[in-house]
Order: structure tokens, then sequence, then C-alpha cells
């Protein structure tokens, strides 16, 4: 008898998460049941793959400026209306940039937004190589005073991609 009496005692202990995890998937269709079965096996893998996948897409997601075309910064370079800011090092500007721009390097245009000051009327194209440092740059500018300023979607390697001319 006293084997059935540890058998009630151990009925009365309080029921383990899986015992639980069963009563609240028991409602819900088996698909769906086991999708949320296999999460919460897998709970840290879901998660790492979760946190990456924000990481590629945070980016994308956050835009931090005005972006131009390759398309829309020619028409604003043939109506005069542009500066165009090149933000990569001497070496790069060198080898090829758009007409006109003016190299400022991103690690001295803070010192250098004075050189702009009698452009701030027109729109500022920031351009770097593939477009994603230029961002910064425009921030920079935009700080100083500069109220239209667009980044070249894609930097010069787009611009090149779509064969417009550069000059050295």
């Amino acid at each position: 008898m006293q084997g059935g009496a540890q058998g009630q005692n151990c009925a009365k202990t309080a029921p383990g998460p899986r015992i639980s995890i069963y009563f609240i998937m028991r409602g819900f269709s088996s698909t769906i049941g086991s999708t949320v079965k296999f999460i919460l096996d897998h709970i840290f893998l879901v998660g790492i793959a979760v946190l990456s996948g924000g990481a590629l897409l945070w980016p994308v997601l956050v835009q931090r400026g005005k972006k131009a075309s390759p398309l829309q910064v020619t028409q604003l370079i043939n109506r005069g209306k542009a500066t165009i800011v090149d933000i990569r090092d001497a070496d790069a500007f060198a080898a090829g940039h758009l007409r006109d721009a003016r190299n400022m390097p991103l690690k001295d245009l803070k010192g250098r937004t004075g050189e702009l000051e009698k452009f701030k009327s027109r729109t500022a194209v920031v351009v770097c190589q593939k477009g994603t440092r230029a961002f910064g740059a425009a921030k920079i500018l935009e700080q100083a005073g500069f109220t239209d300023v667009v980044v070249l979607d894609g930097g010069i390697d787009a611009w090149q991609t779509q064969g417009l001319p550069t000059t050295k």
C-alpha cells in the first residue's frame, strides 16, 4: 500500500514545463502546434536567426538621408544646381571622379566645411565608393547648415557601372 501512496504523492507534484506547453498547444492545429514546439525546443537557434536577420536588414530599414540615382545626379549637374563633394581619399579621387567634384576625405570633412560656405544654396551631392559611407558625410553637411543634401545611390561604382563619364 505504501507504493500506492507514493504514486499518489508523485501525481500531486507540479507539472513540468513540457506538460504545460502540451496543454497550451493542445488548442492549436497540429501545424501551429508543431511550429510552436520547434521554436520552443530550439529557442537559441531561432533567436540567433532573428538577430542576424535584423542586423542584415537594419541598414535598409533605417534611412539616414536622401538618396539620388545617377540619373538624378546627372540632371542636377546639367542644370548647374549641384555641388559635388567626393569623400574618398586622394588616391581614389585621382583615379576618377565626377566632373567639378571637390575632394574632401571623410576624415577631414568637419574641418573643411567652411570651404563650401558659398555653395549652401545649392544641392550638395555626396559621393563615396559604394554609397554607404556618404550618409555620415551628409549628416556632417546638414549640421554645417546645408539644407539640401543627397547621397549618390551606389556611389561612384554605380556611376561607372552605368557608363557615365568620370574625369581624372
